[in-house]
């Protein structure tokens, strides 16, 4: 399956040949792949160390076997980190997926469901394929800013429970109401009624490298970024406080738990395959389709998040995205994964460690791969309070006062659908929060497009109606007020020459208005433009 059909958009790192002689339009070259490696190799690590946790949390909430998320957070870093025409998205397994992938599994079984991810990957290609990815564009600002902020304040309200030592939900969930029956607010109550000492320790150390490793970097030490430095200093205490304390030592619950395989060997025996006799089960179809749906939309909306978080604002093409997902939920299928999303958490991780281009996607993907079969036992020395710092500080970053004061202060149209869908997000989650704030932003974009669109002028004359936007039936309950409040015995003139359309519904409005006028003594005159009269003879002639 080829990706040519739709070209990445002009990435304004690239470089150009230099200038030819005379003139001459210069060729722009592209710059290779390890042309920002000093950047991208440490962000690809810390990326690496905040999907490690969300790939094993997000199948065990899913109900799948853990090495199924390992699978799909390798498929999102290598394959579609490789297809993808966007330089710092990350994908892989999805909290917004869990329950549908839960839900899947439950009812086809394991393997059905795999084929089910499978062709799901299918569909994703083919919608890409039909350049269905434009509906991305059709999101307001607004709510993408407001989807970004909630994911912030998200990070930072379900973080806080790990920070402290309280590990009962899963790592990357993101729905208000939890598993176990709490929320995500009661959660964090009884968190604080459950310290464990050693997990606040390992927090407190984190926090404070945090504050002094970006005082301490001179010369090569710029190249180690601080959130590498928290989760390893976070390592340390883990290991210290085994030695120092040992009735404050962090149990199992508390760590990072990748399953340990010894060998590639190991590693292909414990790979689940899809059951290709389920291809004419209606179920599998169905489950599918719902799955390339929802994951479509999610990418779409990781996809606009992200570009708006890229320093250099470059524009990534999303039918080339959806495509790259669909090759990408096809092999996760095809060997055992769950399937794969653009995350938003993953890419600002990315962002925020200095990422500069897809190459940070690839070192995180090979990370993945490599821990699960030579990794597992160091890696299971990482404390989850550890990742929980890093993670709050990626959520503070993305949901700042500053943010919050330019949207209250760019007006009620910018702010309402910025605010609902913080809120919606947040109560509900992620997909469901980012369509009510949709609709509430379209709303006030109607409203807004409906504003001065009719005025009234009573001269003591005769009472002037100027239209000075185009109608349509949205503008029918002010139109009929205004007509309904004619005095009787008036002379009314309605102006409609700046209006380039008139819909059915206002010219049937108008034509109602005309025929009872006489009987309440007002004389109508209409100015229109010739290109209306005839339309508008055709339908007077049907009304009749």
């Amino acid at each position: 399956m080829s990706l040519s059909a739709e070209v990445p958009a002009a990435d304004p790192t690239e470089g150009s040949a230099a200038p030819h002689a005379h003139g001459a339009n210069p060729t722009p070259s592209k710059p290779g792949l390890f042309a920002s490696a000093a950047a991208d190799v440490p962000a690809g690590l810390v990326v690496f160390l905040v999907a490690l946790p969300l790939c094993l949390g997000i199948a065990q909430a899913s109900g799948a076997p853990l090495l199924a998320g390992m699978i799909a957070g390798a498929i999102g870093g290598l394959v579609v980190g490789a297809l993808s025409g966007s330089q710092l998205s990350v994908s892989g397994p999805a909290a917004g997926l869990a329950v549908l992938v839960a839900g899947g599994i439950q009812q086809l079984g394991f393997a059905a469901f795999l084929l089910a991810v499978a062709l799901a990957g299918v569909m994703q290609f083919c919608i890409g394929a039909a350049r269905l990815g434009v509906i991305a564009h059709y999101f307001p600002n607004a709510v993408i800013k407001g989807m970004l902020a909630a994911i912030g304040v998200l990070i930072v309200l379900k973080q806080l429970p790990h920070a402290v030592g309280y590990d009962k939900d899963y790592e990357g969930d993101e729905a208000f109401f939890e598993q176990d029956g709490h929320n995500t607010f009661t959660a964090i109550f009884d968190a604080f009624g459950a310290f464990t000492p050693g997990a606040i320790i390992v927090t407190a150390c984190c926090a404070l490298l945090y504050w002094l490793w970006p005082k301490l970097q001179r010369g090569p030490l710029r190249m180690l970024p601080v959130q590498l430095i928290a989760v390893v200093g976070g390592g340390l205490a883990t290991l210290a406080l085994a030695k120092l304390w040992p009735e404050g030592r962090l149990s199992s619950e508390h760590l990072v738990a990748l399953p340990e395989l010894a060998s590639l060997e190991q590693l292909k025996a414990a790979l689940h395959l899809p059951d290709f006799s389920k291809i004419t089960d209606i179920a599998v179809w169905k489950v599918a389709a719902t799955l390339a749906l929802v994951a479509s939309i999610e990418t779409l909306l990781s996809l606009e998040a992200i570009d708006r978080l890229d320093p250099l604002r470059r524009m990534s093409p999303p039918n080339r995205e959806l495509m790259a997902q669909g090759v990408g939920n096809l092999l996760s299928g095809m060997i055992g994964g769950v399937p794969v999303t653009s995350v938003i958490v993953r890419s600002s991780a990315n962002v925020q460690a200095g990422g500069r281009s897809r190459l940070s996607t690839l070192v995180h993907g090979l990370l993945l791969v490599l821990s699960l079969v030579a990794g597992a036992s160091l890696l299971n020395n990482v404390p989850l309070a550890a990742l929980a710092v890093v993670l709050i500080v990626v959520g503070i970053k993305l949901s700042p006062p500053t943010l919050w004061r330019a949207m209250w202060r760019a007006g009620p149209t910018q702010f309402v659908p910025f605010a609902t869908t913080v809120l919606a997000v947040v109560f509900t989650d992620l997909l469901t929060g980012t369509l009510i704030g949709l609709g509430v932003g379209v709303a006030m974009a109607i409203r807004q497009q409906q504003a001065g669109a009719v005025v009234q002028v009573d001269d003591g004359e005769r009472l002037l109606i100027r239209v000075h936007k185009d109608l349509s039936f949205l503008n029918k309950a002010q139109l009929k007020q205004l007509l309904s409040e004619v005095p009787d015995g008036r002379h009314v003139l309605i102006d409609r020459r700046n209006a380039d359309l008139v819909d059915d519904d206002i010219e049937e409005l108008l034509l109602e208005f005309e025929q009872g006028a006489a009987n309440r003594g007002i004389s109508v005159q209409i100015d229109l433009s010739p290109r209306d009269l005839e339309r508008r003879a055709k339908l007077a002639s049907t009304h009749a």
